[in-house]
């Protein structure tokens, strides 16, 4: 039987796990003194209120990979085969770590989305339709999607990306300063799992305009699209409400991102997660 085992940098929660039929490894991240398992020790509404209120900027680590060892090891020697579908290697070392524990385990595979969030739960719904086939033909498979996932959204403001290394402080500087609005992307294509700025629109009107003809012209209609925000979902709305209504019936629940990924773009967030055509 195949076990599919996500980290929370999918920002699947626990509560959908069996929805999804995965494990998730709880990433972890520090704000202020305090240790916090995503998506377990610290609900979403606690986060938000350290991140806003007490302007606590968390360090995001590994999981603990002795008790992921353990959980895995469970099921192969009962005669599973396991997936772990990890966050993009270009964006955490979680990847490697992963790669590393299980490379002596023959019914382990570790994959790299080179994606994140909604991106892996497009994966993970591929994987499920293909519970029957053998371990290699599903990674094979995957592997053919993922350089196709595109992760697309605008960043309410830049402090959170800037503070994170995902922008410089002259894009940082120069955006705030004059409205500019980046549309960042991860892709396992052209970007190579690595965060990117996609294009640079003054204000925000233009900038959603930019996602909603970016998806309109490039998705791929056989597959989920996955609308994600940080904290308040006012502004993916406006994006639906812009889109042809011809993919609203591809689009499933709003995800409002987990911890471990909301931090890099601060509150008010917003985007789109789709696979492009061939």
């Amino acid at each position: 039987m195949l076990k599919i085992f996500v980290d929370s940098g999918s920002s699947i929660k626990q509560e959908e796990k069996e929805k999804y039929g995965v494990e998730i490894i709880p990433l972890r991240y520090l704000m202020g003194d305090e240790e916090y398992q995503d998506g377990i020790d610290l609900s979403i509404e606690h986060f938000y209120e350290k991140l806003i209120n007490e302007k606590l900027f968390p360090k995001t680590s590994l999981p603990y990979l002795d008790e992921l060892e353990k959980r895995v090891t469970a099921y192969t020697e009962n005669g599973d085969d396991v997936i772990i579908i990890s966050i993009s290697s270009g964006i955490s070392g979680t990847f490697n770590a992963f790669k590393a524990l299980f490379a002596e385990n023959k019914k382990v595979r570790v994959i790299d989305s080179l994606t994140a969030v909604g991106g892996i739960r497009i994966l993970v719904e591929e994987a499920n339709k293909m519970k029957d086939k053998p371990l290699d033909e599903i990674v094979e498979k995957l592997s053919t999607l993922i350089p196709k996932i595109k992760v697309q959204a605008i960043p309410e403001n830049l402090d959170y990306l800037c503070k994170g290394g995902r922008l410089s402080k002259k894009e940082w500087l120069l955006g705030s300063i004059l409205n500019i609005k980046p549309i960042i992307s991860l892709s396992g294509g052209e970007n190579g799992g690595n965060v990117k700025v996609d294009a640079k629109k003054i204000g925000l009107k233009a900038a959603m305009k930019f996602i909603v003809e970016e998806l309109e012209k490039n998705c791929d209609e056989n597959y989920s699209i996955v609308p994600s925000y940080t904290y308040d979902d006012s502004n993916l709305k406006k994006l639906i409400e812009m889109t042809n209504k011809k993919f609203h019936k591809q689009m499933i629940e709003f995800d409002n991102l987990d911890p471990v990924i909301a931090c890099h773009w601060g509150p008010n967030a917003f985007g789109y997660i789709y696979v492009t055509k061939e």
